[in-house]
């Protein structure tokens, strides 16, 4: 079971990422970083730009660049929001950094003490494991290309196509990724589009082509949209 995400949601782990600071007390703020690629997607999709209208920019979403990141994308898999955010404050509570080291040391039962899953304690243990006999150094992921960022996340057990993806897109911010797995912008492309059915994965990743080179863009407002289900 490699690609363990292949059918979850990134909106979890984005509210698993918030509940580890201090500013997840309060309301995210517009990310107006993201306001030259929103532009451009608005000028050349009068869909987006009809949505872009109502709902106005994506708000401020960020994962650490490292091991903890990767904790905070797979801690929240397949959960709901609120149980995401209450197992990464139990983790953060009984770990502290969530670093390779410490993760190590904790007993795969207390792990799950704390709301992980089994299998969801066995891949993060791989990846702590591979971080530290030198297979995985997120240092050196932030300089590569997109194409081997994915091939060396992917590599490890556990971690699929929709988590190195999440994990390109939030945490080392590359301008042109699209999780197309993703069920919440898989919902978001078929009421952006008008579409009858629910487009697949490759469907949904054939129509995100157009918005090259801003489809990490596209996928946070389709996200931010799925959150405005009254919005046309």
């Amino acid at each position: 079971m490699k690609a363990y995400a292949d059918q979850v949601s990134a909106m979890g782990c984005i509210a698993g990422a918030n509940a580890l600071s201090s500013a997840a007390m309060s309301e995210p703020q517009p990310d107006e970083r993201l306001r030259p690629a929103m532009d451009a997607l608005a000028a050349c999709d009068d869909d987006i730009a009809r949505a872009y209208e109502a709902c106005g920019l994506p708000p401020v979403r960020r994962q650490p660049a490292d091991f903890a990141g990767m904790v905070n994308i797979i801690a929240a898999q397949q959960l709901s929001v609120h149980a995401a955010r209450a197992i990464c404050e139990r983790l953060r509570a009984a770990i502290g950094p969530l670093t390779a080291e410490s993760f190590l040391a904790v007993p795969e039962e207390e792990a799950r003490n704390l709301g992980l899953s089994r299998p969801k304690v066995r891949y993060l243990r791989g990846i702590a494991e591979a971080e530290q006999a030198g297979d995985l150094d997120f240092a050196e992921l932030a300089e590569v290309p997109d194409d081997e960022a994915m091939a060396r996340l992917t590599a490890i057990k556990g971690v699929g196509r929709w988590t190195a993806e999440i994990f390109l897109l939030f945490a080392l911010e590359r301008p042109d990724v699209f999780p197309a797995q993703d069920l919440a912008l898989q919902v978001s492309g078929q009421r952006l589009k008008r579409l009858e059915d629910r487009p697949s994965a490759d469907v949904l990743r054939e129509l995100a082509d157009s918005w090259r080179p801003y489809r990490s863009a596209a996928a946070r407002f389709l996200w931010h949209y799925y959150r405005h289900p009254g919005v046309a």
